[in-house]
């Protein structure tokens, strides 16, 4: 496998360094049982962590910069393995096709311990069926990181549970409408119906593309709750576009954008994941967010450097109860990976990741970090 290959795949699978594993399955141990092919696959990953400012948590908590003339301690260090996972593939022959399913898993729960399910999922006859990345996403935005966090302002690489029906390049989907911020910030938030997904993707040449959109009906209601009670229904959407372009064997330049009235957190990264609330007059009322990041690899020797920046800010200012929250992310990361040239199995990295939060009423802060891993791929 060539190096330029190697950067592709990082790319295509998640945000963080998701590695080759998961969609090169020559990495896979597999093996048959009965007519069925099972795959076994996995990683183990060491992060080296170390905040120049204040602590920014095992994955990159976009709301921990200290505020300006905050007070606080600066430089902290710590080493977890939490992102280590394995995963469970099986293929077996059915009525003419083929019935794959996924189970996968990683130590990201919130205690740090315990096993944290990533995908569950079936697939056959073009439909998949289960929890796994949300139609929403097309992964081609993606520079390679080692942050697990990635950039934000592009369409949320999440996992959600769904019903999709994919015909070629086109996919729909019906999702969970709370996974991604489908509750209204009021205490009669409730869910109706599924979130409505629509992407059309083409990965085949050089240029690269992904358009994608979302449909929401976002509701409350406080009967029983509130007295008096109060209720009201809304539409949220959002618009998703990824880009890459192949400008020769060694860089590869890409791009996202997202933005949308309801959106909530299918835009990656939004500071307020709630997709509306309720305002004072009892009504419901919609937050519009828009973000986009900007990214380029460059293979050079056993690796690639990889570059990236990203933005995302949120419309808050109509609401007085938010002038405390954050509205905006911005955040920058470089860094080198490689493998030795006999495997690919096996991966470095350095990487020098800055972020900036500002909240509703002005204020500002900003931290850095240095991060490195080492990555055991089987």
């Amino acid at each position: 496998m060539t190096q330029h290959t190697n950067l592709k795949q990082f790319a295509l699978s998640s945000f963080g360094v998701l590695a080759l594993l998961v969609s090169n399955t020559s990495v896979a141990y597999e093996f048959e049982i009965d007519e069925s092919t099972v795959s076994i696959y996995g990683y183990t990953k060491l992060d080296i962590i170390y905040d120049f400012d204040n602590d920014l948590g095992d994955t990159v908590d976009r709301s921990a910069p200290r505020l300006d003339g905050e007070e606080g301690s600066d430089g902290h260090f710590t080493m977890h393995a939490r992102e280590s996972r394995i995963g469970f593939g099986t293929a077996t022959p059915v009525a003419g096709s083929t019935l794959k399913t996924t189970i996968e898993g990683d130590f990201f729960s919130s205690d740090g311990s315990t096993f944290r399910l990533r995908h569950a999922f079936g697939e056959w006859n073009n439909i998949i069926a289960g929890q796994t990345w949300t139609n929403f996403a097309g992964f081609i935005s993606g520079t390679p990181l080692i942050s697990f966090t990635g950039p934000t302002g592009r369409p949320a690489v999440e996992r959600q549970t769904q019903l999709r029906y994919t015909v070629g390049n086109f996919s729909t989907s019906l999702e969970d409408p709370a996974a991604e911020g489908g509750v209204v910030d009021s205490p009669g938030a409730k869910s109706q119906l599924p979130d409505l997904i629509l992407r059309y993707t083409d990965t085949s040449e050089r240029f690269q593309y992904s358009v994608s959109g979302v449909a929401r009906y976002l509701e409350f209601d406080t009967a029983g709750i509130e007295s008096p009670s109060s209720k009201d229904t809304g539409i949220g959407w959002g618009v998703g576009l990824e880009v890459a372009f192949d400008v020769n064997d060694a860089l590869t330049m890409r791009a996202g954008l997202t933005h949308g009235d309801g959106i909530g957190g299918y835009n990656h990264g939004n500071p307020q994941k709630a997709p509306a609330f309720e305002n004072a007059n009892g009504g419901l009322e919609t937050i519009e967010t828009t973000g986009g990041t900007l990214g380029a690899s460059l293979a050079a020797g056993p690796g690639a450097f990889n570059i990236a920046y990203s933005k995302i800010s949120a419309d808050l200012d109509d609401n007085p109860n938010f002038s405390s929250n954050d509205n905006a992310y911005e955040a920058a990361w470089i860094n080198y990976i490689w493998s030795p040239q006999e495997t690919s199995r096996i991966s470095y990295g350095i990487e020098a990741n800055w972020n900036k939060r500002e909240t509703v009423d002005g204020r500002k802060g900003d931290a850095s970090r240095l991060q490195g891993m080492v990555m055991y791929s089987f």
